[in-house]
This record gives C-alpha cells, structure tokens and sequence, in this order.
C-alpha cells in the first residue's frame, strides 16, 4: 500500500512539472524572424560563414547584379572602387532598378522592396533576364542586411534617384536628387559591417582586382573599370591602383595569359563558344564557352562557371564538359585504330588539362546560396551536345595533334591501370612490398579507410605518441628536424634528401607528376608537431612540401594539422589543458572552483608530454581538435604566389609581407 502511494506521489509530480514546462513553451516562445533580421542572426545560411571568404562575397553579390545587366545587353560598363574607408562602390551603365511603386506594397518603391525583402528580384520569370547569376532574389538585400552603411543611387529616364540603408533598414525614403542627362544604370555603395564580419576584418584590394579580371574575361562584350584607394594597397602587393578589362577573346585571352610561359602539348587549344540554340533549336536559351590547353609544365586546373558565377566545386556543366571530351576521344581513337583509346578516362584526359567552362543557361540551380556547385541536371545535356560536335571537328582538322595527344592520354591509362594492378589490398604485403622506412610504426588495419599518419617532431615525442596511439588505425613517422625546404632546393637536391623520401615510401605515393591519390596508404595525414615557433616552422615546410610536391593530397582533403595544448593546468586531482595564453587565462577563471593553488605546466614540447596527456589531447579522435589543411584559390596561381612570397628563394619578398602585414599581429611567441 505504501509502495502504491509512493508511485502516486512520483507520478503526480512528474505531470505537475510537465504541466508547467508546457505552459512555459507556448506560443510566446516561437520567435518569428521579420525581414532581413534571419540574415543577420544567421549570416552563414546566406554567405557560407563569416569569414574572409564569405565577406568578399558580398562584393561578388552585387557585381554579379551588373553583370547580369551586361549579359542581358543592357550594360556595356562596370566600375568597381574599393575606397579608403573600406567601402565598396559597383556601377554600371545599365537600365537601372525600378524606383516606381510596387504593386504588392504600397508607399514602398521597388528598389525598397529588393533592398530590404529576401526572395524579391526580377530573375524569377525569366522576362527581365533570359540568363543570370543571382536567381535566389537574396543577393543584395543579403549585402543590405551585413553592411552598417548602403547607399543605392539609380539613374532611370534623366532623373537621379538616392536612398540610404543601415543594417538593412532604411535611413529614410527614396530620394529624387535631380536631372541627370548624361548618366544611366546602378550605383551600389556598402561598407561590411563590422558586428558581423570582426573589426579588423577588411576587403583585399588583390582579391577584388582578380574578381574583376575574371569577370571580364566571363563576357568579352564588357568593359570592367577598376580603381582601389592607394593606401589600402600594401607594399609588397601589386594590385594596380586602376585598371581597365576588356578582353574581347574571352576564356582564351584567359587561357593564353595563363599559359604564357609554359609548353603546351598542341599549338593551339581546343576553344570555342556555341549557343545551345545552334544545337538545341532556337527555344533552348544560353550558351558554353570553354578554353583547354595540355602542358606537362604546371598543375592542372579546371575552372568553371555559370552565368559569370565562380563553381570551384564544379557540378553538371562541367561534367558535360567531361563527358564530351572524354566520349569524343574514345571514338576518335576507334576511327584511326587505336584501340587501347576505349580505357581512357576522364582523369587521364584532364591529367595535364587546364580548362576554363563558362555556361550560360535559364533557371540554374546551385548548392547553397553561394552557388560554389551547379546541380541543373539539363546542363550536362546541353553543354556535352554543344561542345562534342566541336570536339570531334576539332581532333579531325589536325590528325597529327590529335594522335599526339592520344598517345599521352594512352600513356596515362597504362599507367594507371598498371598502379591499380600492382597495389596490393592487404596493409602486411604492401609493406613488404613498399620497404617501408625503419622509423615508421605503421598500424594494422587492411583498409585505408579510417586510418592516419602522425609526422611526429622528433624520436622523443614518437615515444610518448608511440604508446598514445590506437595500434589499428594510427601510424607514426618521427622527422630528423626541419625537413627540406623544397622550394630553395635543386630538384637533384630534393631526390637525394632522406627524410623527404622516407615520408614518400611510407606514404606509398610519388611525387609531381607521379603522384596518385589511389596509392595513398592513409585517409589522413596529421602534422604533429610542437605548439611553438619551431613547431611551427617544420609544419610550414611540410605543407609547402605537400602543396608543392603533392597537392592533390591536399585538395582531396587528405591533410590535417594536429593541435597539441600548450599547457596544463592542475588543483588537485583535476586537470585541465589550454591552447593558448588566453585560453590559460580563461580557464584559470572558470574551470575550477575552491581557493587551492592552480599549478600551470608549460609543455616545452611534445616530447615531455606523458602518453596519457598527448592521447587525451591530441590523438583521440573523441576529444581532440584537427584543423583540415585545405586551399582557397579564387583563380589559378593565387596561393601558389603566396607560397613562393613566403617560402621561396627571395627573402626580400618575405620582409616586404612582413612589413605590410606585421600590423595585424596579436601575440608572438618569442
């Protein structure tokens, strides 16, 4: 009986305490986001984060809107200016925004209603712009909403027209500022908003100048004015003040300025631009233009683009592209009898490719807003049927290029396909095999997936990692030192270094050329090395390396850097670890509690952390912290530059980046 009015009890205050949450999760609770506010509270939804990247995408944004114009036949200029206070100004000489009232809200403006609405804009139906970049109707009202200060300026029928924002909202209404006979198109001003993007956050003049560029070489039929404030541009930077971009040839003045230095496999590339109405019919709207040159001296590239929209991540135009290449060879290789054509692929074919795809369609649907994916699945139709034609034309006009090319892209295959023979699926023979280096402790596992190697500063901390590991899946290779600095060295100099070639051996991958992804014996490799300068400097000369000798490895994803605590800090029978100073000075507030003594361990290096702190740290996948080495390349040879400024031959290069930049840093560890 009593068990029975004890379960009553307990039953009783369970629904008592579920009455009350219920009453305390009503209909009050549910926050309703109202204009742009949703694009402020969550700006990584619209931009892709808060970073460099999405900050200079506000800028693309809006260019895209004039490029539109331009595509569209209405604009024949563009003016980018980045001005001393960090604003950016876009104008063009197109029809203008409408400033008449809209229909659906009245005693707003149409300009109003784009600037402060998300999903409005005239590129839904298809009567304002045939093609376009910006197709979601968020594109300017997203940079409106980002930016503490946006001034939009229209000139439409000889009359001038302003009006002001402020973190998406408006300063006051559309004002008529008076005649303006000589002026026609938008003016947009905005200044990224320091709230959202960090104080010291600022647009690149380098970074803006390259957008420009592109831009105009996407639509040889516009001219795309630059100009950048003179302070703003640093001076190790080469940025031009003021520039001007016309480039009537378009993707092939690109590919030729590229290319300018380097032996290409044919006189000429295979280039061309075909509207798909040639193909499809005249109710099929847009077009494909496209450059590709072959050249054993460089990295290979492919760039692509839609409506003038940068998709570094490719997606079904450039799979057309593929596609059209690929089967167009085949067959060409079964006319003139070369059989061993019908195994070649498109990662043969594209091994020493440097590609340049701009489609131009109705309606296209990207990944995200922005936009780095195409996923119209019509566009792979239409761009493989455009350009296969071409193709074939173009491989029969010169038999002698064509059958040279064939024979390199045969030699890729065999290659390939005798890798993929001789690699061995079992971890036990492959090290036979590989006569992997004495100093790496490998792991057991069969499979690739899942495992790691740890390039471990020094025969000390292996020790202590040796005992942290997990046996299965992680493997260790300590390095003697600072390797070779692969970018002072003689290519003689970087084959005799052994440490260089122990990491291949162990790796199970070659080199340049001879690297193969297939080959890789481990889904990550992890920098580890010690949280101080010295640490610091192996871990640049190792990414260099890599970058440098083995870059797919890092585009592929393949390339970590491990973050080991530099301190330890104890009261009693509790510990804590700390990256930093700050996080030190942080956790010394708010980790522990009572007035004992806090005692504070400086790891020197990995080498004197005992195995338990570098597991729990640094090597347990369920506690430690990894950041993915990854490379962002807004245009061919971008971050290649920075690493030749940074760690090649010249050290005038470095002073000069060290000068122009010494400013924004914090904390040093000296």
């Amino acid at each position: 009986m009593a068990a029975a009015q004890s379960a009553a009890k307990v039953a009783s205050d369970l629904f008592a305490k579920e009455d009350r949450e219920s009453k305390a999760y009503d209909a009050s609770s549910i926050e309703v986001l109202e204009g742009l506010e949703p694009v402020r509270k969550r700006p990584g939804m619209y931009i892709g984060g808060t970073d460099e990247r999405a900050l200079h995408h506000l800028v693309a944004e809006v260019l895209d809107n004039s490029m539109d114009e331009a595509v569209a036949g209405h604009a024949s200029r563009i003016e980018v200016e980045l001005l001393a206070d960090g604003a950016c100004r876009i104008t063009d000489n197109g029809r203008g925004v409408p400033i008449d009232p809209h229909p659906r809200y009245p005693g707003k403006s149409a300009l109003e209603v784009i600037l402060t609405t998300l999903h409005s804009g005239g590129k839904f139906s298809g009567k304002a712009y045939e093609t376009s970049g910006g197709l979601h109707g968020v594109g300017v009202s997203v940079v409106n909403a980002l930016s503490d200060h946006l001034v939009v300026e229209v000139a439409r029928d000889r009359t001038l027209w302003r009006q002001a924002f402020s973190r998406g909202t408006p300063e006051g209404g559309l004002e008529k500022i008076g005649p303006a006979p000589n002026r026609r198109g938008t003016s947009v001003l905005f200044h990224p908003d320091p709230e959202i993007f960090g104080p010291r956050a600022a647009l690149k003049p380098a970074r803006l100048w390259k957008m420009a560029r592109s831009k105009a070489y996407l639509f040889g039929g516009v001219e795309i004015r630059w100009k950048c404030a003179a302070d703003l541009i640093g001076a190790a930077d080469a940025t031009p003040a003021e520039d001007v971009f016309h480039f009537p040839g378009g993707l092939s003045d690109f590919l030729a300025a590229t290319l300018s230095n380097e032996v290409t496999r044919t006189a000429t590339p295979f280039a061309g631009k075909v509207a798909f109405s040639e193909k499809f019919g005249p109710e099929t709207a847009g077009s494909v233009e496209w450059a590709i040159a072959w050249t054993p001296m460089r990295d290979a590239f492919v760039s692509s683009y839609c409506n003038t929209v940068p998709t570094p991540e490719g997606g079904t135009h450039e799979a057309g592209f593929r596609a059209a290449l690929t089967k167009g060879v085949r067959a060409y290789g079964e006319l003139i009898g070369a059989r061993k054509a019908a195994q070649i692929t498109g990662e043969d074919l594209f091994a020493e490719g440097c590609a340049m795809i701009s489609a131009f369609i109705r309606e296209p649907d990207f990944v995200g807003q922005t936009k780095d994916r195409l996923s119209t699945t019509e566009a792979q139709r239409l761009v493989e049927g455009a350009v296969r034609d071409h193709w074939d034309n173009w491989l029969a006009a010169d038999p002698k290029a064509a059958g040279a090319l064939i024979e390199v892209f045969i030699e890729r295959a065999e290659d390939r396909m005798r890798r993929r023979k001789e690699k061995e699926t079992a971890r036990k023979t492959a090290t036979k095999k590989l006569r992997l280096p004495g100093k790496l402790v490998d792991c057991s596992a069969v499979d690739r997936a899942g495992t790691e190697i740890f390039l471990v500063e020094g025969d000390s901390a292996g020790g202590s990692a040796k005992m942290a590991r997990d046996r299965k899946t992680q493997a260790l290779l300590p390095l003697r030192g600072k390797i070779l600095n692969v970018l002072g060295a003689a290519s003689s100099k970087l084959g005799q270094n052994q440490e260089i070639a122990d990491l291949c051996q162990a790796l199970g991958v070659g080199m340049g050329a001879r690297y193969d992804d297939e080959d890789l014996r481990y889904e990550r490799v992890i920098i580890m090395t010690d949280a101080d300068v010295d640490g610091a400097h192996i871990a640049s000369l190792l990414m260099t390396f890599f970058f440098t000798q083995m870059r797919p490895l890092v585009e592929n994803g393949h390339l970590f850097l491990a973050q080991p605590p530099l301190y330890r800090l104890t009261q009693g029978g509790k510990s804590v670890y700390a990256q930093d100073e700050e996080s030190r000075d942080r956790l010394m507030k708010s980790a522990f509690s009572g007035r004992g003594k806090i005692d504070v361990s400086r790891f020197k290096g990995l080498g004197e952390m005992d195995a338990k702190d570098l597991k729990d740290t640094t090597m347990n996948a369920e506690t430690r912290r990894l950041i993915r080495v990854a490379i962002d390349d807004d245009e061919p040879g971008e971050t290649a530059g920075l690493v030749e400024r940074l760690m090649g031959k010249k050290p005038e290069l470095r002073f000069d980046y060290i000068q122009a930049n010494a400013r924004f840093a914090e904390a040093l560890d000296i």
